[in-house]
């Protein structure tokens, strides 16, 4: 009796998630199996739809212009993660020690997180315009040349890089702000008591206990800078020359400018399976960290 009641709560849980099962399918795998298909063939967004096994890819891994690709997006995500959590957690930190209420710093410092990519990239073009920026201007005013920003090889990928920064610091602060308040109290009140100093109340007990969710901070910053297309797009559209062009941008322009269909899948079949171990190191490392 106890079996067969056991087996029909089974099956009632079985059809509770069902309705999930069936939408995770056709949004997931769906799509990918489809690309799969679609990264095999030549298509052209006409009628030309032959398979042509892995010639995509053996293209793709034998073509510098992706290798210079995928190498302007991991400097982008390196660069704008590490800055980011870095001054994200310094943010935090020093908020977390005001006596005074910190809701209007928090606030300010949010804002950013309020405004859309596509606009942040916009209002970034205008403020690092060569001729009327505010950015320039501001040069000028203190006996500094003016600089291309966006226009120059040598400049395009840290301005975006920048501009990243700007926008998403905060997103960094807000997480590590709550961390810091959420810690036990005991531990750092026993440490005082003890006479150790706040420097390493911090740094033997307080980022410890913080470590772990800050790994998480930098799995889904890492992940989320990886993806990184709208900045891009509306500022410098992956120039000067490939400067800048990173794997969303040259997905677009592969699919939508050459119409090569085929070629923009395999992209970013390859690019998900580069994602997906580096999500893997990053979550391995979390779990060691979280053991130790």
């Amino acid at each position: 009796m106890a079996k067969a009641l056991k087996a029909v709560g089974s099956l009632s849980a079985f059809w509770f998630i069902l309705p999930c099962l069936l939408t995770l399918t056709f949004t997931s795998v769906y799509p990918v199996s489809f690309g799969l298909i679609v990264s095999m063939t030549n298509w052209n967004w006409g009628n030309q739809f032959d398979f042509i096994g892995f010639e995509n890819y053996l293209g793709l891994l034998s073509d510098s212009e992706f290798w210079t690709v995928i190498g302007n997006t991991i400097t982008f995500s390196v660069s704008a993660t590490a800055i980011e959590i870095a001054l994200g957690f310094y943010l935090a930190v020093q908020v977390d020690k005001l006596k005074v209420s910190t809701e209007l710093i928090r606030a300010v410092l949010m804002m950013p997180l309020m405004v859309s990519g596509i606009v942040v990239a916009l209002m970034s073009k205008v403020m690092f315009d060569p001729f009327l920026g505010i950015i320039n201007h501001l040069m000028r005013v203190f006996g500094m040349g003016p600089s291309a920003f966006y226009g120059a090889a040598n400049t395009a990928m840290p301005s975006i890089v920048a501009v990243d920064v700007w926008w998403q610091t905060a997103f960094v602060f807000v997480i590590m702000l709550a961390g810091l308040r959420g810690l036990p109290n005991d531990p750092l009140e026993a440490a005082r008591v003890e006479g150790a100093s706040e420097f390493m109340i911090f740094w033997k007990i307080s980022f410890p206990m913080l470590q772990p969710l800050l790994l998480t901070v930098v799995i889904i910053r890492t992940i989320d800078t990886l993806k990184v297309f709208d900045i891009v797009f509306g500022t410098t559209g992956g120039g000067p020359g490939l400067a800048t062009e990173v794997v969303q941008t040259f997905v677009y322009r592969t699919a939508y400018s050459y119409q090569q269909i085929g070629k923009a899948m395999a992209t970013m079949i390859l690019f998900s399976l580069l994602i997906l171990l580096i999500s893997l190191a990053l979550q391995s490392l979390q779990r060691k960290v979280e053991s130790s």
